[in-house]
């Protein structure tokens, strides 16, 4: 069964060292998909923006920055609040979100209690697909047989 949790939050988006922008946004984790995390941004379009990337990343950033490229997460203070800091790049732009710390935390804290850390790999199913691709079926024996019969005599006679 999958299982879902959600968690809708209020982001900053910092425009510069003086000013930030409100961006609501909805955190997503599925069991089907439990490497991943899932952030619909709801910014003024048609659609929310969507951004996936690894747990782990998110785990590693609430408590140290990590990350390289398209997305670096790390922790820190800002005006005495605790926040996490989002630093996300792509072709289209650079954003930068600060996301309260508790919220983050506690929402990732649930997705590790649904799916240890460890055992993603068990909700994949992988060794239960690949066991149904690697099991023979009755027509396989047509493809198992030699369809070229040997030129060797099978009594000897030459």
């Amino acid at each position: 069964m999958d299982t879902v949790v959600e968690r809708e939050l209020e982001l900053k988006l910092v425009l510069s060292p003086e000013r930030s922008i409100p961006v609501p946004a909805r955190l997503s984790y599925r069991t089907e998909d439990p490497y991943a995390v899932h952030i619909a941004f709801h910014i003024s379009s048609d659609a929310p923006v969507h951004w996936t990337f690894a747990r782990d990343l998110l785990v590693e950033g609430v408590f140290r920055p990590c990350g390289h490229g398209d997305v670096r997460i790390w922790p820190t203070k800002v005006e005495g609040r605790s926040v996490i800091c989002v630093a996300l790049t792509s072709p289209d732009g650079n954003a930068l979100l600060e996301v309260p710390s508790a919220a983050v935390a506690a929402w990732v804290e649930r997705t590790l209690r649904i799916v240890a850390p460890g055992t993603e790999s068990e909700r994949l199913g992988l060794d239960e697909a690949l066991a149904e691709l690697l099991t023979p079926l009755p027509a396989d024996d047509l493809w198992m047989s030699d369809p070229w019969p040997s030129d060797e005599s099978q009594d000897g006679e030459g």
